[in-house]
């Protein structure tokens, strides 16, 4: 039996060439800080469930509570070992898995095969209603407990699934379990350090209310309060089983209301990190005198773009997607709003993604706004076009100038359609409510082509909010997944991505880079691939 090597290339070559950053000549770890640190982000859109949490906000702060059986170099991305000791494999499919000893909760219960095993068949079990579930449809057994109806909407909650856990994870004893895949996967253990994959206490299944009250991780930091609209407080886990202990004491995420007063409260020192910067401050490079020897530009891992609800029969027609898309001028929006930082996107997956190529999306993501005017009178479209995004993370501006490239090119109306928090705008996206085309982005959950077409367009998708379907897709994605060979594995994804262009169930629209600056008492910044400030090794001056 052979051990799965975990500093897989698939993620080390492109994101070591990318970096992270250090800031501060003091490396030293002083004493904690009376006063938090704190960072900006969105408020959680559901309780603080990992195999339930797709969203931005929420990720960011589970992270920080949770550790799985691997996590990512937070430099560059590269799986390694966390609460693995290890993980073999001698055929890609078949997977024992061995458990560090000494890891616990923050309850002090420990953290054993079953933590793993009955965590995950509670996100995979359709009655769950858990958002994460897809990330686990690999695993032998997933479509007994939850089986995606030709439509690809999973079972329903009043369904009955076959049964209740997955006949591929089987528990050998306290620190060891098995893996059987329903197909040979090279690439699992890339997956294994996201928050689908995350353990659970015991609690969490004896008292369901205590822990969605109070929730109970493995990680680094402790849940301690939620103040609802205002801010989420978490504090160091003294009993960390991980190498290193955080040298912060105590870290508070707050939910400002824009990202123009986050960026004003980092200026002023009033808020130690955002990992985002709006785009006023972008223009003219305003930030580097603003934020001078305190922020970070690094390429994107990430996407924003804009998604038609499928399941609304006035865009059913692929014409009006492809017209909506060439009549926007991506260049003259990122040089207005974000003075030239940003690109625009080639294609569904960022460059800096490996696996990725340029110019998937050909001549539809070009601006030919007599071409897109001309197509999108064919289709008899009626009523206006209306954009919805959030507004508590600064998207008003640059997609009110998406909506003014589309009238201009189309003649008709368009309109941007503000939703005050993400969490509101989330739940009407999962709840399948949308009325509008709605913006849409994605951050790598770990940086491989396969994480930016499996989750978001395969029939049934874990974060396939658009309903979009197609068995050709479908059918190039499962040979990816189970090529061996990384370059041909990666060609098979790469003609499933244009397949899904020439659909156009999403426009891709811009590449973002990432800004991110902060306040003067920090020291030791590092700033992850996933736009995380490294909580486990920042320091307070």
């Amino acid at each position: 039996m052979r051990k799965s090597r975990l500093a897989l290339c698939v993620l080390t070559a492109c994101l070591t060439a990318l970096g992270a950053v250090g800031c501060g000549a003091d490396t030293t770890s002083p004493e904690p800080a009376a006063s938090p640190l704190t960072l900006n982000t969105t408020e959680p859109e559901n309780p603080l469930v990992p195999g339930d949490t797709t969203d931005a906000g929420g990720s960011k702060i589970l992270r920080t509570l949770f550790k799985g059986l691997v996590d990512y170099d937070p430099r560059t991305a590269a799986p390694r070992n966390a609460v693995a000791e290890s993980i073999e494999t001698t055929d890609s499919r078949v997977f024992t898995v061995t458990l560090k000893h000494g890891w616990t909760f923050h309850d002090d219960t420990p953290v054993t095969a079953h933590s793993f095993v009955d965590a995950w068949n509670y996100t995979a079990y359709a009655p769950n209603q858990q958002q994460g579930a897809g990330f686990l449809s690999v695993i032998e057994g997933f479509d007994a407990v939850n089986a995606p109806d030709p439509s690809g909407t999973p079972v329903a909650s009043s369904g009955s699934p076959a049964a209740r856990t997955m006949s591929g994870l089987r528990v050998l004893d306290d620190h060891r379990f098995t893996i059987t895949l329903a197909a040979p996967l090279p690439s699992f253990v890339n997956r294994l350090g996201y928050l689908a994959y995350a353990p659970l206490p015991k609690r969490f299944f004896t008292d369901r209310a205590g822990y969605l009250a109070h929730p109970i991780g493995n990680g680094p930091f402790e849940f301690v309060s939620h103040a609802t609209g205002s801010s989420l407080t978490i504090e160091r886990n003294e009993n960390y089983s991980g190498p290193q202990k955080p040298a912060i004491e105590r870290a508070e995420f707050r939910f400002n209301k824009t990202l123009e007063a986050a960026y004003a409260d980092v200026v002023a020192n009033r808020l130690d990190f955002l990992e985002v910067l709006p785009g006023d401050a972008l223009v003219g490079g305003r930030y580097k005198q603003d934020l001078a020897g305190r922020h970070f530009t690094r390429a994107g891992t990430g996407l924003q773009s804009i998604t038609f609800p499928l399941y609304d029969p006035r865009f059913a027609d692929p014409r009006v997607r492809q017209a909506i898309s060439m009549s926007i001028d991506r260049q003259h929006v990122i040089d207005t709003v974000f003075t030239g930082d940003r690109i625009p996107a080639p294609g569904l997956v960022p460059s800096t993604v490996r696996g990725a190529t340029e110019g998937q999306c050909g001549a539809l993501c070009e601006h030919r706004p007599q071409q897109a005017r001309e197509l999108f009178d064919s289709t008899g479209f009626q009523g206006p076009i209306e954009i919805a995004s959030n507004v508590d993370s600064a998207n008003e501006k640059w997609l009110t100038a998406v909506c003014s490239s589309i009238t201009a090119a189309l003649g008709r109306e368009c309109r941007f359609q503000p939703v005050a928090t993400l969490g509101e705008f989330r739940r009407q996206i999962n709840a399948h409510q949308m009325r509008t085309i709605y913006r849409t982005g994605w951050v790598a959950d770990y940086p491989s082509i396969e994480n930016f077409l499996n989750p978001l367009y395969r029939t049934g998708g874990s974060s396939n909010t658009g309903r979009y379907s197609n068995p050709q897709v479908d059918a190039l994605l499962a040979r990816a997944d189970t090529t061996a060979n990384e370059q041909e594995s990666w060609s098979l994804y790469q003609q499933a991505e244009r397949l899904v262009l020439q659909d156009m169930p999403a426009i891709p629209l811009v590449v973002p880079g990432v800004q991110t600056g902060w306040s003067e008492r920090l020291r030791n910044v590092t700033v992850t691939p996933f736009r995380d400030l490294d909580l486990e090794t920042v320091t307070i001056a």
